[in-house]
């Protein structure tokens, strides 16, 4: 049932979207060089890696400078980009992912092998369903970010705080979910996106 819901809703979500996401593509490339796709290996169901599809919103080998984006405004983030990232555009491309069955659109966000290394035991059975775009933990630190801009230390902050915080909501995810739910995340999430 889930796959089915899954198939329908990014499939017409492309659809629909498709003269918005052009017109994204063409404010990406006319300003900034690079690509407009941003592809970043993640750590998917079963620890299969795939890789996850995102609107570039930052310069190119951005990422190599560190995997975390800190504030806003981190000089990283092109002038698109900012925009792009605050109403969480650059996820969209994610939608192909979930076309071709690697994410879900409702499930815990996929995370970089990096921090996928230091999880536990009990923490590595988030990866028991498949990850999605959007979910519990996702809106509860929408503004991570920000969160990671006030940091000294914003790797750490993120290794010892945030992630074990999101990984206690995803793993309850894990345990307890149903399309009800998933529905009720997607318009929370659709609601937190366009009402600040």
């Amino acid at each position: 049932m889930k796959r089915l819901f899954d198939l329908f809703f990014s499939l017409v979500g492309l659809i629909i979207l498709s003269p918005f996401l052009l017109c994204i593509m063409l404010f990406i490339v006319l300003e900034s060089k690079g690509g407009v796709f941003y592809k970043q290996e993640r750590i998917g169901l079963h620890r299969k890696p795939f890789k996850l599809y995102k609107f570039r919103s930052m310069f190119p080998d951005a990422d190599k400078k560190g995997l975390l984006t800190v504030g806003s405004r981190d000089a990283r983030i092109t002038k698109a980009g900012y925009y792009i990232r605050k109403f969480k555009l650059d996820e969209l491309p994610q939608l192909i992912n979930v076309l071709i069955g690697e994410m879900s659109i409702v499930g815990p966000r996929p995370e970089v092998k990096k921090y996928v290394d230091l999880y536990n035991e009990a923490q590595l059975k988030v990866l028991d369903v498949k990850p999605g775009i959007t979910d519990w933990a996702s809106l509860q630190y929408f503004e991570e970010s920000d969160l990671l801009s006030k940091s000294m230390d914003p790797d750490k902050t993120y290794i010892e705080e945030i992630m074990p915080a999101k990984l206690k909501i995803n793993l309850l995810y894990v345990t307890n979910h149903n399309l009800l739910e998933d529905i009720k995340i997607i318009l929370l999430t659709i609601k937190r996106i366009f009402i600040k």
